[in-house]
């Protein structure tokens, strides 16, 4: 999270503003969306997180040109990250390999927009089950997100494979209020073993 700390450095006053406050917020908020985004594009971890980090960089040094509204912010982040990701892949190595394997020069437009779905989801998905109990987090971050079976779960964490199933349950419930049924639907996708 060096990032903020560049901005900060940027800043001449060394008292917190309300905007660096907000900053901060904004960078919590979309930072792994932004990593993940950019992930799709360039398959490079390192160089997804320095295209995110340079893009609130961006962000910080052009803010009174952005309309101070949360998507207009959120829509100049994503774009920044798509221009800075296109370019990467445009003068790099990752041109020939990406030429090999999708047989075109850059992503076309409606995989762009899905990788932005997609990482809108993930984060959505993430929030959802962070929100839950410890017990009904954990084993949900087992099961749906590192694709754990019940009995891997039971073994790691030393409890039966019956609370697990129960533990489950119980977090799919909650899932269930908390997420919009399309949501809903793909934690059911995730989950591989019935109950």
């Amino acid at each position: 999270m060096g990032v903020i700390r560049k901005m900060y450095s940027m800043i001449s006053n060394p008292e917190e503003k309300p905007e660096e406050l907000a900053l901060d917020a904004l960078f919590k908020e979309f930072y792994d969306r932004l990593v993940y985004f950019s992930l799709q594009l360039v398959r490079d971890q390192a160089q997804a997180q320095d295209i995110a980090q340079d893009a609130f960089i961006k962000y910080w040094q052009e803010r009174d040109f952005v309309l101070a509204n949360k998507v207009a912010v959120k829509n100049y982040l994503y774009s920044t990250v798509r221009h800075a990701s296109l370019n990467v892949i445009r003068h790099s190595k990752v041109v020939d390999d990406y030429l090999l394997q999708q047989g075109t020069n850059e992503p076309e437009e409606h995989s762009i927009m899905d990788a932005i779905i997609s990482s809108e989801v993930i984060a959505e998905l993430h929030a959802a089950i962070d929100a839950l109990p410890e017990n009904y987090r954990v084993v949900s971050v087992m099961s749906y997100l590192e694709g754990k079976k019940n009995q891997e779960i039971a073994d790691e964490l030393g409890i039966s494979i019956n609370t697990i199933k129960k533990q489950k349950y119980r977090a799919l419930e909650l899932l269930k209020v908390s997420l919009s049924p399309e949501l809903f639907g793909v934690v059911l996708l995730l989950d591989t073993v019935s109950f």
